[in-house]
């Protein structure tokens, strides 16, 4: 099940932001950029080895179930162990933040979308800090959560990027790439590598809201929340909200999603644009969250969860997602409700038109039925 996108690397720094690093940084910072390019290089295609620790499915009767390891600064995993389910915290503040990263996400899962850990099987979730020396970069590799120091490595002034447990939203991002693998397993190229990417956006943004208690309305819809050094210009590494407008700094350049079919990015790098195009379905779920209200999580982040669940394919574009969406949204609050028109008009927004005619629901599993 699912066994390609185990061979799968999914980073939480696209490419392009490291490409301008190699370009305008200092050298210090150019080799930084260079080694992380090359090592997803490496990564790509190939399993990532844990040893003594068993990666198939554990049931655990629905209870938390987390392992923090510390790679030493070497390239290993998972590497020690620092800190087990119910463990008080270390003090650590990148072994507490993955360890509290992680439970926050397996609660937004279990409790409102009653989902059983990342696979809906007790899977137990392992996270590696400290990989290797002052790397940039955080990453799901099929199997487990690794993080980088960030630029912990470097004299203050050169300073990009803080630890990457730091920010809440990356954590729920990364480990959102887990739930995708074990249910639509979107493709990760082109728009379904948009889709995966954007999906991972919706629900690391809805850990954090929850964590928070934000409504849709009082949220900063910002992905990468304090993962920047007061160094760079800029907010997040994307904004859900008003996506091309969440960084515009000298040395990793200017945030170029875009938030509108018009402005679709046509590209062969970053895998067809994954990071780039899912500006366009972020924003959608931006606008029908907040046109819906209340909590994202609640009707807004269930029907995108549904329709992830139980209705996208490996190859679903962006049209299928807003057709599914909204038939989902119709599945679960009804025909023509608020909920339902409210996705419609977020898609429409974004230059993606609803051509699925309203119609009873096609067999999705409610919740609560």
């Amino acid at each position: 099940m699912c066994n390609n996108m185990y061979h799968s690397i999914f980073c939480a720094i696209p490419p392009y932001m490291l490409e301008k690093i190699i370009e305008a940084g200092t050298q210090k910072q150019k080799e930084k950029a260079k080694k992380t390019i090359a090592l997803a290089g490496q990564m790509r295609g190939q399993r990532q080895s844990i040893a003594d620790i068993t990666l198939k499915s554990k049931a655990v009767g629905g209870d938390k179930n987390r392992r923090v390891y510390s790679a030493q600064n070497l390239n290993v995993l998972p590497g020690i162990l620092m800190r087990s389910e119910g463990d008080p915290a270390t003090g650590d503040k990148h072994v507490d933040e993955a360890y509290d990263g992680a439970g926050a996400t397996y609660d937004l899962y279990h409790q409102v979308f009653e989902r059983n850990s990342i696979n809906n099987a007790g899977m137990e979730i392992i996270s590696t800090v400290r990989y290797l020396s002052g790397y940039d970069n955080a990453f799901w590799n099929g199997a487990q959560m690794v993080y980088g120091e960030g630029d912990e490595d470097l004299p203050e002034a050169d300073r990009i990027f803080n630890r990457f447990t730091v920010a809440l939203d990356i954590i729920g991002h990364e480990l959102a790439h887990g739930v995708t693998q074990y249910e639509a397993n979107l493709v990760y190229q082109n728009q379904s590598g948009a889709l995966n990417e954007s999906f991972s956006d919706v629900f690391g943004s809805l850990v954090k809201q929850r964590v928070k208690n934000q409504t849709a309305a009082d949220a900063d819809w910002i992905i990468g929340e304090g993962l920047f050094t007061d160094n760079v210009i800029g907010v997040g590494i994307r904004s859900m909200k008003n996506p091309g407008t969440a960084y515009n700094d000298p040395l990793i350049g200017k945030d170029p999603q875009p938030g509108h079919m018009n402005d679709f990015v046509v590209t062969t790098s970053d895998h067809g644009g994954v990071h780039i195009n899912s500006g366009i379905p972020n924003k959608a779920f931006y606008l029908a969250a907040t046109e819906i209200g209340g909590y994202a999580w609640e009707k807004a982040g269930k029907i995108w969860y549904v329709t992830l669940r139980d209705k996208l394919k490996a190859d679903s574009n962006f049209e299928d997602a807003a057709n599914l969406t909204y038939e989902v949204a119709g599945d679960l609050y009804g025909n023509k409700s608020a909920e339902q028109n409210a996705v419609k008009n977020a898609w429409e927004k974004v230059g993606m038109p609803i051509k699925l005619e309203e119609r009873e629901g096609c067999g999705t599993r409610l919740f609560g039925r």
